[in-house]
């Protein structure tokens, strides 16, 4: 699919509600990564008293074996499972959340523009809570959709059944824009007519390819179409 290098080939006019993941699409991944790769594991290994490469090789499977379904975000499960306090950890490295450059003008835009703009996460509540106390971002949003009170995932079809039902929008002038494939995918699936995928969610690792969908590399590239 093509790179969405010229923002005008979104058609706005065909726009209403505008929905946007938060990490990796407004927020820089680059604090999840390090936390997941490098700050549970350390903290991991200090707990149980393991090497750090033990307890790397400890957490791995318990990651992959609920990726991509709801526990995977879930700071409660995964409180449980590593006998660590998840929310605080969090806290120990909170300023390294930031907003993606040009995330912000982005937002402005959509509002000024008069759209409807509601936040669609999978972050778990105290996760998308301190990541919007700390940026600000949470101005922007009409409402935060969080897929932990709809029971599943973004990546399942009945979560956008259960928000549809809940929130009703129109899929078909809405447009949805997110770093993960298999979500992208699902809410293609769903009907969302103008689906967009993040090429570059974290600032310190290069682009990658999103070849069966429409893309751009960070959402700032969106900006310049949007209407006045």
């Amino acid at each position: 699919m093509e790179h969405l290098a010229n923002a005008h080939l979104l058609n706005w006019a065909d726009i209403d509600w505008v929905l946007l993941d938060m990490d990796g699409t407004l927020l820089d991944l680059s604090f999840d990564n390090f936390f997941w790769r490098e700050h549970v594991p350390m903290r991991y290994a200090e707990k149980h008293g393991l090497a750090l490469e033990d307890a790397r090789a400890q957490l791995e499977p318990k990651f992959l074996a609920v990726q991509h379904t709801l526990p995977w975000y879930c700071t409660d499960h995964w409180s449980r499972e590593t006998g660590l306090d998840l929310a605080a950890l969090k806290q120990e490295v909170r300023g390294r959340i930031g907003v993606i450059p040009g995330a912000e003008e982005f937002l402005r835009a959509v509002r000024r523009s008069g759209r409807r703009i509601w936040l669609a996460t999978n972050a778990h509540r105290d996760s998308w809570r301190l990541k919007l106390e700390v940026t600000g971002i949470g101005q922007y949003f009409e409402q935060v959709i969080c897929s932990h009170d709809y029971g599943h995932p973004k990546e399942d079809q009945r979560f956008w059944q259960a928000l549809q039902a809940q929130q009703p929008f129109d899929p078909a002038r809405t447009l949805f824009v997110d770093d993960s494939m298999p979500v992208l995918s699902a809410a293609e699936a769903y009907g969302i007519a103008q689906v967009i995928g993040i090429r570059k969610p974290d600032r310190n690792l290069p682009e990658r390819p999103l070849p069966a969908m429409r893309s751009v590399a960070t959402i700032a590239e969106l900006t310049a179409g949007v209407p006045a």
